[in-house]
Order: structure tokens, then C-alpha cells, then sequence
């Protein structure tokens, strides 16, 4: 879905101006009226528009602030990055990562208008599509627009629920066009119904196979009910619908883990609902994945060509993909984490070594699960096809936010120019993958533990863990070990272990994909699992060699506070705009 095609479309529809009584009666330049849009190629233009909005840019922020990503957000608060680049750069993210939040930081409200932004597309499209004025389309037609238009409001609601968990649920019957306070309702109403609405209106009217790429089809929308459910821990109705995307959608895993992560492997047969970037298509504005063009190595010969060095991994994250020498993750007992036992000593890094330190050994002996290289940047290790990835200058201040950087929205050299824009190396076409295959089956060993079927978690579980095992590899020099839990592991060791494995098997699997913070909240371990991560990650490091060396100090002293720090704060400016008879309708969240 290129955003493009709505300005054009909307731009062309209103170049043209009318003569009224009236001197002052002019309609305004490149805005398309509703008289306009009220055929079949006007409907679908709204619907692109709010298909556009997917990737989180073009909704009047800076396109970081809503990014689909969620790196900000779901990310460097989850233990798996930190911010990165210097300690000045960019604090309004700095105070999200160290739950130092106030409702005046403009993420927030990027976010916030980000997601209205979204519905309020949404519901035109909705609303012309019912319309008795549009003439040109069938009963069946109008019925497929708004399906898609409920999917993705179902989306951008989901998206607010789970930043802000009360917002206001806005749907066509309540926004009015005409009437600016329309919208103007309390957040004070559990919206998941209405979210589960819109899915289920989606999952039951749309087709299963779309001729379109990008299009909402009747999978992704019973995908994301599941996950509706599954935030709600309605481990049963999930379940149901989880087996049926799994037995019956035709999807299945790709044989190599990293071809979800390749521009060149799009749309894929494990993909379920991708959110496109397009790059090169005529398109002088943001494309692409413009939202992450911060999120790239500092160095002019590395992917993006220099800037700037945001959303780094953590050790913590990089430490996980330890492996025993039977190939299985380091972890205890406990569902929260807090048990593990793989960031007690970190792997070798070149973490305060300068690249001119040329007897640097990374000691690629220490077995490791191939996910790490596919996910992490370090130095010593291929990194795609561009090398050996050289360590501190890819780095901006290896010092502050450490030696790794990010690559699964990498590209390789080899397809730079087709897949990168013309005017800027740092705006690919590597789709984002938000629903696929891998998901659902690790939301099924969810599912299956959290009911008590153990062994059954532990099958979903091992499909993962087999297809990692039997796939590529980034480094043959690494010491790659992983294998699937025995039989009988999960019954013998109990419903806490089997989860804290499924819960480890998400990070391994879904690592710097911005859906963890999100995670450990609905799990209810975020305080535990996440005050231990910054305690260690704030000490000074000692890896597997015996070198010691300064890790993330920012973090020290800094918190989770339960009941505090599940939900962020709804922007200031939201709840003074929502004012209504000199009140806000907008309650603020505790923090």
C-alpha cells in the first residue's frame, strides 16, 4: 500500500475550483470534497489512506513517535535494547527507557494522534462505503470496504489498548463529521469488545486469499482476534481459532528463520499480515520503514551509509541466546525469568575495545542459538552479506548504549539500490512482518500451558526450536547448538517452567521486534522481570574471558513500579483538547 496514492488521488480531485454567488465561496486547493469521492475509486482512495497510516508515518509527527516497530515503546523498555547513540541525543526517549515518564513527552502524543489519526481514516472510509450517494458499487462490495476498514480500526484501537489500556473507542456512529466535539467521549469504558467487534466483522466477511498484497484478509483478521483474546487471557476461545489458522490458512513456516526478514522474501508463506514499504516508486515523501531511519549503524560503510545509532541490543538480550551444550536456553523455574541463569557472566564482546585493537578474539567456541546472529550485529561475525561486522565504528558511543547493533531490518549489500530509496539508504522495502506463522504457533504453546497441557506446549514449543535447528546459519565459524526440549520436559518440570520457556522462546524468536514490553506486561512479570535486567544491566560487565569492563550505568538506580509503569500517561494535550462544557472527558492514567 503506497501512501502516495491517496494525496495523488486526493490532490488531483481537488485541483479543480467552482464560481459561487458568493466571492468568498472557494473551495480549497488540492482537498477532495466528499462529492468528489462518492464513486467506487473514492471509497477505495480512503481506504488506502488508512491503510497508509500502517507503517505509523504521515499522521503529522515525526513517524519514530508511531512507527509500527514500536521500538520506542515496546523495546528499549523491555531488557531487549537500549536507546543507543549518545546520552544527549533525543532524551524524550532516554526518559522513556528509564520509566522516567511525564504526560508532556511528545512520543506520547505522536503515538496518540497516530492512532485517532488511523481510526478517524477508518471510519470515512466506513461511512462513504455505506453511503447512499455512491452509486457504482455492490452490495458485496461495500461490505469487503468495510471489513477492511473495521480491521484496521480494530488495529489502531489495539495499538492505543495497549499503550494507554482506557482510551476512548470511536467508531462511524459516533464521529460526526460536522461536529468537532463529536469524538469528545470518556475513557472510561474496557474497549477489548469493541475491539473483538471489529475483527470478528473482518475475520467473517472478508476472503481468505486477497488479490491484493497488503490487503486484511479473513486469516489476519482471525489471527488478530486471537491475539485480542489471548490480552485477555481467553485461553480457550484463542486456542480455537489459533488451530484453525494453523491447520487451515494454507500458511507454514519457512524453511530458514531469517527469510522473515529479507525484502527479497516479502509476503512469504509464513507472512499473515504484512505492513508494506515501498521504496523507488515515484514517491518524493517518506517511505519505506521512514519510521526506523534512526535505527542504523553510525558508520558510512555500513547498511544505511552513517546515522544514527538508535535502538542498540542490550547484553541482557545477547546473553539469552546462550545455549547449554545439549542446546537448550538457560533458563530456571520461574515463570517471571527471574530464575535464569544465562546473564550471569556475558558472552565475549568488544565492548570499550577500539577497532585498532587488532588481536581482538571474540572466542566463537561458546555454543549459541543461530537466532543471535540473524538478530544482533557484533563484532567478529558476518553481518549478512556486507563482512565481518568491525565493532566500535559502526558503534556512536559504544561507551554509553554498548558494542551491538540491530539487523533484522537490515539489508544486504547486494540489493542495495533496489531495495533502498533513491535519496536515502536508510528507507527499505523490507516489509514488517505483524502477524505470521511463528506467532501463532508460540501463542498456541501459550495457550496449551496456560491450560495445563504441558506436553502440548512443548510440541509448539520444539516446531520452532526444529526449524531453527535445521536452517541457515549467518557465521559457519560461530558455534551454533540448539536443539528441541526432550520429551517430557515440560510435564516433568512443571506449568512455571513451561511457560517461562514459551516466554524465552517469544524473546529468542521475536527479539527487537517491539512487541516484549508489551508482553511482560500482559504476563504480569514486568516489575520482577525487568527491575532485575536494569540492576544487572547497570553493573559493570564481566564476560566469558574474564575481561571487565563498564556496561549501561544510566540505568542504575532506575524502576518498575507496579501499578505505575504497565500503561503510559495520555498526553496532556490530548486531555486538555478533550475538553467538553469546560471539563475533560479524558481521565489520566496513573504514573
Amino acid at each position: 500500500m503506497k501512501k502516495l496514492i491517496i494525496f495523488a488521488l486526493v490532490a488531483t480531485v481537488g485541483l479543480s475550483t467552482s464560481c459561487s454567488d458568493s466571492f468568498f465561496d472557494i473551495q480549497p486547493q488540492g482537498a477532495a470534497s466528499l462529492t468528489s469521492l462518492s464513486n467506487k475509486n473514492g471509497v477505495n482512495a480512503l481506504l488506502i489512506g488508512a491503510y497508509s497510516l500502517l507503517d505509523g508515518v504521515g499522521a503529522g509527527n515525526t513517524g519514530r513517535q508511531s512507527t509500527i516497530s514500536n521500538y520506542v515503546f515496546g523495546g528499549i523498555t523491555s531488557g531487549d535494547a537500549v536507546k543507543g547513540t549518545d546520552a544527549g541525543d533525543q532524551p524524550e526517549q532516554s526518559f522513556i527507557e528509564q520509566f522516567n515518564w511525564l504526560a508532556d513527552n511528545t512520543y506520547f502524543l505522536g503515538k496518540w494522534q497516530h492512532t485517532y489519526d488511523g481510526v478517524a481514516r477508518a471510519n470515512e472510509a466506513i461511512l462513504l462505503a455505506k453511503s447512499t450517494d455512491v452509486k457504482d458499487m455492490t452490495d458485496a462490495e461495500r461490505t469487503q470496504v468495510v471489513a477492511e476498514a473495521r480491521f484496521l480500526r480494530g488495529h489502531y484501537h489495539f495499538e492505543g489498548k495497549k499503550m494507554w489500556n482506557m482510551i476512548p473507542y470511536i467508531d462511524e456512529t459516533i464521529y460526526k463529521r460536522e461536529d468537532p466535539n463529536s469524538t469528545k467521549i470518556p475513557n472510561d469504558k474496557d474497549i477489548w469488545p469493541n475491539i473483538e467487534a471489529d475483527f470478528k466483522f473482518a475475520m467473517e466477511n472478508l476472503p481468505a486469499v486477497q488479490t491484493q498484497k497488503g490487503r486484511a484478509t479473513k486469516w489476519a483478521a482471525m489471527t488478530y482476534l486471537a491475539k485480542t483474546y489471548i490480552f485477555q487471557k481467553k485461553w480457550a476461545a484463542a486456542k480455537t481459532l489459533l488451530e484453525d489458522v494453523y491447520k487451515n490458512s494454507g500458511k507454514k513456516l519457512v524453511t530458514n528463520y531469517h527469510d522473515n526478514y529479507r525484502n527479497t522474501t516479502n509476503n512469504n508463506i509464513e507472512s499473515i499480515f504484512e505492513v508494506e514499504f515501498s521504496v523507488n516508486d515515484g514517491s518524493t515523501g517518506n517511505n519505506g520503514n521512514a519510521g526506523d531511519n534512526l535505527n542504523w549503524p553510525y558508520s558510512a560503510n555500513a547498511p544505511g551509509r552513517g546515522c544514527c545509532g538508535f535502538y542498540l541490543p542490550s547484553q541482557n538480550l545477547v546473553n539469552s541466546f546462550k545455549t547449554s551444550s545439549d542446546g537448550l536456553p538457560l533458563i530456571g523455574d520461574k515463570a517471571d525469568g527471574t530464575a535464569d541463569t544465562y546473564n550471569m557472566v556475558d558472552l565475549p564482546n568488544d565492548q570499550g575495545i577500539r577497532s585498532s585493537t587488532i588481536d581482538f578474539n571474540l572466542n566463537k567456541s561458546i555454543p549459541v542459538d543461530p537466532r543471535l546472529d540473524w538478530t544482533v550485529g557484533r563484532r567478529g561475525v558476518q553481518f549478512l552479506d556486507w563482512g565481518v561486522m568491525p565493532g566500535f565504528p559502526w558503534i556512536r558511543d559504544q561507551n554509553y548504549s554498548g558494542p551491538y547493533t540491530g539487523k533484522k531490518w537490515m539489508y544486504y549489500l547486494a540489493d542495495e539500490g533496489s531495495s533502498t530509496h533513491s535519496t536515502s539508504k536508510r528507507a527499505v522495502n523490507n516489509n514488517y512482518r505483524l502477524l505470521k506463522m511463528s506467532s501463532v504457533i508460540l501463542w498456541l504453546a501459550e495457550c496449551e500451558a496456560e491450560l495445563g497441557n504441558l506436553s502440548g506446549a512443548e510440541t509448539y514449543v520444539n516446531i520452532i526450536r526444529n526449524r531453527v535447528k535445521n536452517g541457515s546459519v549467518q557465521d559457519p565459524t560461530v558455534t551454533y547448538i540448539v536443539n528441541p526440549y526432550p520429551v517430557g520436559t515440560f510435564v516433568a518440570k512443571g506449568k512455571d517452567y513451561a511457560l517461562n520457556a514459551v516466554r524465552m522462546e517469544n524473546r529468542l524468536e521475536f527479539a527487537m521486534e517491539g512487541h516484549r514490553f508489551f508482553d511482560l506486561v500482559r504476563w504480569g512479570i514486568a516489575a520482577p522481570y525487568l527491575n532485575k535486567y536494569m540492576a544487572e544491566e547497570a553493573k559493570n560487565g564481566t564476560d566469558m574471558s574474564g575481561r571487565t569492563y563498564n556496561k549501561r550505568g544510566y540505568l542504575a538506580g532506575k524502576s518498575f513500579t507496579t501499578g505505575k509503569n504497565e500503561y503510559f500517561p495520555l498526553p496532556n494535550d490530548e486531555i486538555l483538547n478533550s475538553q467538553k462544557d469546560g471539563k475533560p472527558t479524558l481521565k489520566q492514567n496513573n504514573y
